[in-house]
C-alpha cells in the first residue's frame, strides 16, 4: 500500500509507533489520476515518524513525540523548487530540450539540462550548430523511439521512451525493479560505529552532532541531507570541481548544509580525513561510479566501521539498466507514469517531480531509522533506495486509491502556498523558499543555516 504504514514497515520501524503519527488532509493538493498526495504524505510521515523515534531514543524520552503531516507543507515541499526566489528571482525552468517529441511511432522523453547531456544528444542525433527545438523535432520525427532511446543512451546522453505500465511490468528492468523492497536495508558488519551522545533542549534535533558527507547532486539526494541537516546534522556537500552545478537547484536544496569541490582523483588524502569523521556517507550518483575511488559500502565499512552507507539511484542498482543515468521525468515516461497521466494521445506527468522528493524523504528516514538500529545492536549499514521502486509503489497503490478522489489533473482549485513559505537573508540574497514538511512536538520548524555559494565552503568538518 501506498501509506504510511507501508512505508513504515519498508523502513523496519515499529508499527506501533503508527499510532503516534496523525495528518490534515487536504484533497485538492497535487492533483493526479495516481495517489500522488497520499504516497507523498507517506513519505514525509514516515521520515518524521522515524526523526521522532531517534530523538526519544537521544534525549531520553518515554514516549516517541506526536508526528503530525499537513498536505499543504507537503505540497508546497515536493515543488519546492517552483516556490524559491532569489532576490525576487525565479528559478530558471527545464532547459529547452528537456522534453517530450514525437517520434515516428510515438513518444520520446529527453533530458538536456546540462551541457555535457546536450552535447551528448545532439551529437547521438546528428544534430550539428545550436540544436534548436525545430531541428530536433525533425532529426526524431522519423525514428522510433526505442530507437532513440538506444541510440541516445549509448552516446552517454538521456532519453526514455514512453512505456504503458503493462510495457514497463514486462521490461527486463521492471521485472527487477518489481523484485526489490521499497528501500533496501542491509547489515554489513558488527561494528558499532561512534556513540551519540544525549541530546535537549529546544529545538530537538534527533542527528545533533552526526556528520553526514554529502555526495549527491540534483534533487533526490539534496533533499535526504537537506532534511538530515534540518534535524541537527553537520551536512557537508562535497562536489567534484569539473561537473557543472545549476545555481538555483543548489540554492533549492542548499538548507542546512555546506558545500565544498573536491576532486577525488587528486585530493584522496582530504577525502580519506572527512571520511574518517563521517557518520554517514549518501551517495546519489549511478550505480558503481564512485567505486574507483573505493566508495562502494563495503569498502566504506572496512575504512570507517560503524558508517552508514546511503544509496540513491534511478534505476536501481541491479538489473540491465542499473548503470544507466537517470532523472525523475525520465523514470515517470519509463514506468508507465506519463502514460497513466496522459491524455488525448499525450503522454503526461506528476504535478510534482514525486519521485525525487518522495524517495529523498524515504532515504532520510532510511537513515535516521539505521542510526537509532546501530544504536541498539550495532553494525555498519547499507540503505538503498531508488526512483524506478519508488515509481513501481506509487503505481501498484492506484487501483485502491481511485476511490480516494485524487482528481485529474487540472479539475482542482490551486492550493495557496502561503502558510508554508518563508523569507530569510542569505549569502545568495533573500531567498523566499518552502518550509520543511518533517515535523514532530518539540523538533525544528525551519532550517538553522541558509544555503550559500556552490562550493564556497572548505572541506573539513565543523
Amino acid at each position: 500500500m501506498s501509506d504510511t504504514a507501508g512505508a513504515w514497515s519498508a523502513l523496519g520501524g515499529d508499527p506501533a509507533l503508527l499510532a503516534r503519527v496523525s495528518a490534515v488532509e487536504r484533497p485538492e493538493v497535487l492533483p493526479a489520476r495516481l495517489p500522488v498526495r497520499a504516497t507523498a504524505r507517506a513519505c514525509v510521515a514516515a521520515c518524521a515518524l522515524a526523526a521522532a523515534e531517534l530523538a526519544a531514543r537521544r534525549a531520553g524520552l518515554a514516549e516517541v513525540p506526536a508526528v503530525r503531516v499537513d498536505d499543504g507543507a507537503v505540497a508546497t515541499a515536493f515543488v519546492s523548487e517552483r516556490h524559491l526566489l532569489v532576490d525576487g528571482r525565479a528559478p530558471v525552468p527545464f532547459a529547452p530540450l528537456s522534453r517530450f517529441w514525437r517520434t515516428a511511432d510515438g513518444w520520446v522523453r529527453t533530458h538536456a539540462n546540462y551541457p555535457h547531456h546536450w552535447e551528448r544528444l545532439l551529437a547521438a542525433l546528428g544534430v550539428t550548430g545550436d540544436g534548436d527545438p525545430e531541428t530536433v523535432a525533425a532529426a526524431l520525427a522519423g525514428r522510433s523511439a526505442r530507437e532513440v532511446e538506444d541510440t541516445v543512451c549509448a552516446a552517454g546522453g538521456l532519453a526514455v521512451a514512453l512505456r504503458t505500465p503493462a510495457q514497463w511490468a514486462a521490461h527486463p528492468q521492471g521485472v527487477a525493479v518489481a523484485r526489490r523492497l521499497l528501500v533496501e536495508r542491509v547489515r554489513l558488519d558488527s561494528a558499532s560505529g561512534r556513540a551519540l551522545p544525549g541530546v535537549d533542549g529546544r529545538p530537538l534535533l534527533p542527528a545533533a552532532g552526526v556528520r553526514v558527507l554529502d555526495l549527491t547532486r540534483v534533487i533526490a539526494g539534496p533533499v535526504a541531507t537537506r532534511v538530515l541537516g534540518l534535524l541537527g546534522a553537520d551536512v557537508l556537500r562535497v562536489d567534484p570541481p569539473g561537473l557543472p552545478e545549476i545555481a538555483d537547484q543548489h540554492a533549492d536544496t542548499g538548507f542546512g548544509k555546506r558545500s565544498a569541490r573536491l576532486d577525488l582523483a587528486s585530493d584522496r588524502d582530504a577525502f580519506e580525513e572527512l571520511l574518517a569523521g563521517a557518520d554517514v556517507v549518501v551517495t546519489g550518483y549511478r550505480p558503481g561510479a564512485l567505486d574507483r575511488f573505493g566508495l562502494d559500502a563495503p569498502a566504506l565499512a572496512e575504512r570507517r566501521p560503524g558508517v552508514v552507507v546511503a544509496q540513491l539511484s534511478a534505476w536501481g542498482a541491479y538489473g540491465p539498466w542499473g548503470g544507466r543515468r537517470g532523472f525523475d521525468s525520465l523514470v515517470q515516461v519509463a514506468t508507465g507514469i506519463a502514460a497513466a497521466e496522459g491524455g488525448d494521445g499525450r503522454p503526461g506527468a506528476l504535478p510534482a517531480q514525486a519521485l525525487d522528493h518522495g524517495s529523498g524523504y524515504l532515504l532520510a528516514a532510511a537513515v535516521l531509522r539505521a542510526l537509532t538500529d546501530r544504536a541498539e545492536t550495532g553494525g555498519s549499514r547499507l540503505v538503498r533506495v531508488a526512483l524506478a521502486r519508488t515509481a513501481q509503489w506509487l503505481l501498484e497503490s492506484a487501483p485502491a486509491a481511485a476511490a480516494r478522489a485524487d482528481a485529474p489533473a487540472g479539475q482542482a482549485p490551486a492550493l495557496v502556498p502561503g502558510p508554508w513559505l518563508a523569507a530569510t537573508d542569505s549569502p545568495l540574497g533573500r531567498l523566499r523558499y518552502a518550509l520543511p514538511p518533517v515535523t514532530f512536538a518539540g523538533g525544528p520548524r525551519d532550517w538553522a543555516r541558509p544555503p550559500g555559494p556552490w562550493g564556497a565552503d572548505a572541506a573539513r568538518w565543523e
